[in-house]
């Protein structure tokens, strides 16, 4: 008897010790989740982080334009390049989320309300040209390699953009027009479209030229910084593209996840950071070097 009042004396103190686990993690999520909120509704958090990114905006910003003005001493001989103009565009997409991250408070008051999703938007239709621009010169790479005409390619790129911002000014005006949910839903569904297009066009040039570098004699200058480059940047950007296709899918139908308000601040910060900060800065740095100064072969002018 003694035994048996032993073991339950034993059960006893071992339940008594789980719920008081629970109770513990229980206690945990809520004042997590209170830290959350507390974050998320305080208009000094917000302006904070809001800031905080303006701030990292700006840094990429600088150090594009400073990796331009690097390239155009090196080479001023040529007009705008495809490096050049990616580097530009790289500079003003970051500039100007910089801008308006400084002033998202205002932006969010702003009427119409048709301005507020311009002013959020176009930097992320810009992102998108930036970035198909790197796509362009790798399709170009890889064709002229295979002896294979790249007359197509440029108006492509040229009609893909066009067709993208008509689209999407079109979107804009029906919205200013008649300002309704399954607008706002459409806006973010054809952008989701356009970044898993984004993020298929880097898996398939950038795989494309990876498996041919790959098959370049290993004696070959320069061959494994080349696909070093290539293999990095094509992971980077599809997954930043594909990132963004799945968040705008869940922005679309989840207010929880409505990155256009202020008091999503932290999600903000998630988001922006993941698709756009990050992939830029790694971007850059990977291409930061300069072009040689004379005997350029993958150096393609816009025409």
């Amino acid at each position: 008897m003694r035994i048996g009042g032993v073991e339950v004396t034993k059960f006893a103190s071992e339940m008594m010790s789980s719920s008081s686990s629970s109770a513990v993690e229980m206690l945990n999520l809520k004042e997590a989740s209170n830290w959350w909120s507390d974050v998320n509704e305080s208009p000094i958090w917000q302006d904070r982080i809001f800031h905080v990114l303006a701030v990292l905006y700006g840094i990429v910003s600088v150090v594009a334009v400073i990796q331009l003005v690097r390239i155009q001493l090196r080479v001023p001989e040529y007009g705008w390049t495809t490096q050049k103009v990616f580097h530009f565009l790289n500079f003003v997409v970051n500039g100007v989320r910089a801008v308006v991250f400084v002033f998202r408070r205002n932006v969010q008051f702003m009427q119409p309300e048709i301005l507020q999703h311009i002013l959020l938007d176009i930097p992320s239709l810009a992102f998108f040209t930036t970035y198909a621009l790197l796509v362009l010169f790798w399709a170009e790479i890889y064709y002229q390699a295979r002896a294979v005409s790249t007359d197509g390619l440029r108006p492509s790129f040229f009609t893909i953009n066009a067709v993208v911002y008509v689209v999407q000014i079109a979107l804009w005006l029906v919205l200013w027009w008649k300002p309704v949910r399954v607008m706002v839903i459409l806006s973010k569904m054809f952008f989701a479209g356009v970044s898993l297009f984004a993020a298929l066009g880097f898996l398939l040039y950038g795989g494309r030229l990876f498996l041919m570098l790959q098959r370049f004699p290993v004696e070959s200058k320069g061959r494994r910084k080349k696909l070093q480059e290539v293999g990095y940047v094509t992971t980077i950007c599809f997954t930043c593209f594909l990132i963004r296709c799945i968040m705008m899918c869940f922005a679309a139908f989840d207010e929880g996840a409505n990155l256009d308000v202020l008091d999503h601040p932290i999600l903000n910060f998630i988001y922006y950071l993941l698709v756009e900060i990050l992939p830029s800065s790694l971007v850059l740095f990977i291409l930061r070097k300069l072009p040689p100064k004379r005997g350029i072969t993958q150096y393609h002018q816009i025409r």
